[in-house]
């Protein structure tokens, strides 16, 4: 009975391992965060706390040299392996021709990411210099070129891996990845934290990310999936191949505006308001939105794993199946997140009485609360577009483009003119009355659309 009942439980919340592994690296990293935040408060200055979080907002402009296409190799790679079995030796059976193209993705991703990788570090390296020193705050002497050299290497290093691992996630491998992810959050967090105690507070960012690079490279080189990766590597793919022109760049282009786009709605507060309110607000806010987007990432677990499943279905037209997975998760992960939501935000009442000395790091509660709330909405977007975008189509592209020019000058006008509280109620009206309503709308007409054109298809 007992062991029923924990089965009833696990379906209802619809917990397997892949999703497990996952939740438990997000958890980790979002549990993690708070001792890190917790960290910072203690051994950081205000000022600091603002480079802190402005690291990672322009690290963040790797996206211009990603392009979004780790997503394209996971939609590609899930597609062709559903027409392939792979064996424990690293042998792949099946259809040959989607054998070759299997092949065909993996070489190009790698070659690929390898030469974007070294672009990435040669623009970023002097960029970064750049906008630290013309907007250095007179009096607050802070150490940030070598924290941001290191910062910016290891992120070259985790760009060469990443795409890897979302190649094998396409191919089925995803609890696997998942465990791999798990590890690399906690080696990353150790790593960062020794940083904080030994007062080397700005060199954490770089070693969360260097934690990642570490086991990335152990599990590469020592794994049984390495036999795989080296024989797709080495498989000669002669005239099936997939054509980059007319297969991925199609696919691609769209889900590189989007990502970029994404880039003005999730990154751009911290820099905009170093630049015009001063470090110690830029911190305040990125702290804010470190704790909220952790919280959001968490129950995004539950969509992201399926990321692979649903791509195979569209590939094999189980449309049923697909949808049933998908409201079933969807309902699940948005519950949990809402569930997390009012949980954390009693602790932030609680924290921000007892401890004033936190609450001053952080958002007012007012604003925290709205920052909460855009986070289920763009729970819900994010979930709706990777349904689509399992299709191998890119239909948000428009409201991307659209949202990120709201969002951007919004900031742009609120936060340098009335500061990051006014950015957040921006921020919130704007996923409310556009971002969600509008991505409903692509997703109603678009499922009917296509679904409807296999349908007749098949027929």
């Amino acid at each position: 009975m007992e062991l029923s009942i924990l089965a009833r439980v696990k379906h209802w919340v619809g917990l397997d391992r892949a999703i497990a592994l996952t939740v438990m690296a997000r958890f980790w990293s979002a549990m993690a965060g708070a001792v890190t935040i917790l960290l910072i408060a203690r051994f950081l200055t205000p000022n600091e706390q603002g480079y802190y979080y402005t690291f990672y907002s322009l690290v963040a402009l790797q996206i211009v040299f990603e392009l979004g296409f780790s997503f394209v190799v996971l939609q590609l790679a899930a597609h062709e392996r559903a027409q392939l079995t792979f064996l424990a030796d690293g042998r792949v059976e099946g259809d040959l021709v989607s054998h070759s193209r299997l092949a065909s993705v993996l070489q190009k991703a790698i070659r690929w990411y390898f030469v974007a990788g070294l672009l990435m570090a040669a623009a970023l390296l002097p960029a970064g210099f750049y906008f630290f020193r013309a907007h250095e705050t007179a009096g607050a002497v802070v150490s940030w070129r070598v924290p941001w050299c290191l910062l910016v290497i290891a992120a070259m290093l985790a760009f060469q891996i990443d795409p890897i691992f979302s190649f094998l996630e396409g191919c089925g491998f995803v609890a696997e990845v998942a465990h791999r992810r798990l590890t690399q959050a906690v080696l990353g967090s150790l790593l960062a934290w020794a940083a904080m105690l030994t007062h080397h507070g700005l060199y954490s960012a770089a070693m969360v990310i260097l934690g990642q690079v570490i086991i990335g490279l152990v599990f590469l080189l020592s794994s049984n999936r390495r036999r795989l990766l080296k024989n797709l590597l080495n498989f000669p793919v002669h005239e099936h191949f997939v054509e980059w022109r007319r297969e991925i760049w199609p696919f691609q282009w769209r889900i590189a505006i989007s990502w970029l786009c994404g880039y003005f709605i999730t990154q751009l507060f911290s820099p905009v308001l170093f630049a015009f309110q001063g470090p110690v607000v830029a911190g305040r806010m990125g702290m804010s939105l470190s704790i909220a987007s952790g919280i959001g990432a968490v129950s995004l677990s539950w969509m992201m794993t399926k990321a692979s499943p649903f791509g195979a279905m569209v590939a094999r037209s189980q449309f049923a199946e697909l949808d049933k997975l998908f409201f079933r998760t969807l309902l699940q992960s948005t519950i949990l997140l809402t569930a997390g939501v009012i949980g954390f935000f009693f602790v932030l009442l609680i924290a921000g009485h007892n401890y004033p000395k936190f609450a001053m790091r952080v958002l007012p509660p007012w604003a925290f609360a709205l920052l909460l709330l855009g986070t289920i909405v763009n729970h819900v977007v994010c979930s709706l577009a990777l349904y689509l975008r399992a299709h191998k189509q890119e239909p948000f592209l428009m409201q991307a483009v659209i949202s990120a020019i709201i969002i951007g000058c919004l900031t742009f006008l609120l936060g340098k003119y009335y500061g990051a509280n006014a950015v957040v109620v921006g921020l919130f009206v704007q996923g409310v009355l556009f971002g969600l309503p509008y991505a409903i709308y692509i997703f109603v007409t678009k499922k009917r659309e296509w679904h409807n054109a296999r349908l007749e298809i098949g027929a």
